[in-house]
């Protein structure tokens, strides 16, 4: 009984390992090959191949080691990479200034 919860546990791990990376290529993919060189990162063709093989690691290969590799790859993804091509490419928040809440700009309670 406990070792059939481990089980079930390990299958959504691994799930979500593959949606992550699934998500980054994806995310690679959709981004202009201009703003991965205006940002210094590396080519989008690496970054494309990278979490093509996390992608194929996770759906085909049972070994935890190569798993974590690509879960490594598609966390530096998201965590450098993309934040750097959004800035390049103009994405994240449309006008306003630093000082913009949620709501609208904070006035300093005036």
């Amino acid at each position: 009984m406990l070792l059939e919860g481990f089980s079930t546990f390990l299958g959504l791990i691994y799930t979500a390992m593959l949606v992550l990376a699934v998500v980054a290529f994806v995310m690679a993919a959709i981004a202009r090959e201009d703003a991965y060189r205006a940002a210094d990162k590396q080519k989008k063709s690496f970054w494309l191949i990278i979490l093509g093989i996390a992608v194929a690691v996770n759906l085909w290969v049972p070994m935890l080691f190569v798993q974590l590799a690509g879960l490594v790859a598609s966390i530096v993804f998201f965590v450098d990479v993309r934040p750097a091509l959004k800035a390049v490419s103009g994405g994240g928040r449309r006008g306003g200034s630093s000082s913009d809440g949620p709501y609208g700009p904070y006035n300093g309670g005036r």
